[in-house]
């Protein structure tokens, strides 16, 4: 499972006050000099980012920093092929960027996910860590600058507001893939329940009351389809996040970029990191507007209402266990209460509930985020980002458990099902073509005050001899679909 939501940061407060770091190396930026750890991979831009926003708590997820390394290693191979990167720099910086994928100074990776400056800080932090590493695979010590630059060489042919909006898009469909496996693997086992349970007849109901009977099965179907009509709609949130702006820089125009370069940095992007981007039509609109995310978002806030539903339906038809519906029984998981022995909750399906409520809320942020731009660029990228990748990912979690720990346990109890049926005056309704509506009704309040089965009623009041009314008022005869 990855950490990169609910992990503490392991960077930037460490980094500040950790008394090991002894020795430091003095940088500049355009603030001024600042001291920064010698034996840091991050610089100056870095360092004032971490001090700036301190917001989370958090690191940065560990598929967004691969996805901006990946950025990197494409622009220098690209960069090398037209012929503005020297070969020995290239080679340098495809080697540290092989480094960081591999798993290594994801430490110096401190900036915070959220932060102003339009991800501007991340990006830094990303060429600064790359370019360190880079200057000391050529034979020179951190902070020399002058062997390979974090803006001149590193981010050659780049801005923040080219790299970062796919960066963001690369991360969401990685995640997006994730959570669709998990959908398949809920969707199979919900369908696996409902062959299980299809000659299981229980009560329907609508509004919370008893309405005509149906089986266990279908209901397990109809949750099957749900998550399966769920899966096609990733599929198009993936499609919608393959459209990138690399190449626009700035503000789309693709002004410090080279021809060459615009029109090759997507497919080397995608032979470096095995996806299948393309060029967005229009860079400009692409810069500007962050309407897909909208797009995706709503479709997770879809699968976490749709999921959200099913865990309130088997909280409620296990509730009891004596006295609630009880008529399907969850895996016991942990205890229930503190206080009351032999308790034990649905806790699998709350907890689907509650990352459905955070997702919903997300969902909000998002759409305030990606409505709050401005002109040529939208700032609020981090905070979009922070938001909807803790939305899959925590979906994704949530899916997993609920699979491997509730849903595949559910036993139906069946001899209860079959109470509540034949003691429901619901099943009255099929009676409405033969004697109306009128006089259905009448015979369904007589049962309800009397306590006695609608069986009993019908035969008493002789609206059917006993064969016919027994066989009409078969449960089972009325599962059609």
């Amino acid at each position: 499972m990855n950490n990169s939501i609910i992990g503490w940061r392991s960077g930037s407060k460490r980094a500040l006050n950790d008394p090991d770091h002894t020795k430091f190396r003095v940088e500049h930026d355009s603030i001024g000099d600042k001291e920064v750890p010698s034996d840091a991979y991050y610089g100056v831009q870095s360092l004032r980012a971490a001090e700036n926003f301190p917001i989370t708590g958090l690191t940065m997820h560990p598929e967004m920093v691969s996805s901006i390394v990946y950025i990197k290693k494409a622009a220098a191979i690209t960069n090398n092929e037209t012929g503005r990167l020297p070969k020995e720099k290239a080679d340098a910086i495809i080697k540290a960027c092989d480094e960081i994928l591999e798993g290594r100074f994801l430490d110096n990776f401190i900036v915070d996910p959220i932060q102003g400056g339009a991800g501007t800080s991340l990006n830094m932090n990303a060429n600064e860590v790359i370019a360190n590493r880079a200057i000391e695979i050529s034979g020179g010590n951190k902070g020399e600058y002058s062997v390979i630059h974090p803006n001149d060489d590193v981010n050659m042919g780049q801005s923040t507001n080219d790299v970062i909006p796919t960066a963001g898009k690369m991360t969401t469909i990685r995640l997006l893939m994730n959570l669709r496996i998990q959908m398949q693997c809920l969707q199979v086992a919900l369908s696996k329940k409902a062959e299980e349970f299809e000659k299981v007849v229980k009560m329907g109901r609508t509004q919370m009351q008893d309405a005509v009977p149906i089986s266990l099965g279908q209901e397990f179907r109809a949750y099957s389809d749900a998550v399966l009509r769920n899966v096609g709609r990733l599929d198009v949130a993936i499609e919608e996040m393959r459209s990138v702006n690399m190449g626009g820089t700035a503000i789309g125009t693709g002004i410090n970029a080279g021809e060459e370069f615009i029109s090759n940095i997507v497919p080397t992007l995608n032979t470096v990191s095995k996806m299948d981007l393309k060029h967005a039509d229009d860079l400009i609109d692409s810069t500007q507007n962050l309407d897909p995310f909208v797009t995706v978002s709503g479709i997770v806030k879809a699968c976490a209402v749709s999921l959200s539903k099913i865990a309130n339906d088997l909280r409620l038809m296990s509730s009891g266990p004596r006295t609630g519906l009880g008529e399907i029984s969850l895996p016991p998981r942990q205890n229930g209460s503190s206080i009351m022995p032999g308790k034990v909750n649905p806790v699998i399906p709350e907890v689907v509930n509650q990352v459905a409520f955070n997702v919903i809320g997300n969902d909000m942020t998002i759409t305030l985020a990606a409505e709050a731009g401005q002109l040529e660029l939208n700032a609020f990228e981090p905070i979009i980002f922070y938001n909807l990748f803790q939305s899959i990912d925590t979906l994704g979690y949530a899916v997993e458990t609920f699979t491997d720990n509730c849903v595949t346990g559910i036993g139906a109890n069946e001899k209860r099902c079959r109470e509540l049926v034949e003691n429901s005056i619901g099943i009255i309704t099929v009676l409405v073509p033969l004697v109306g509506y009128q006089k259905a009704a009448d015979t369904a309040k007589k049962a309800l005050y009397s306590g006695r089965s609608v069986l009993d009623v019908v035969i008493e009041e002789k609206l059917l001899d006993p064969d016919t009314a027994r066989d009409i008022l078969d449960p089972e005869k009325m599962l059609r679909k």
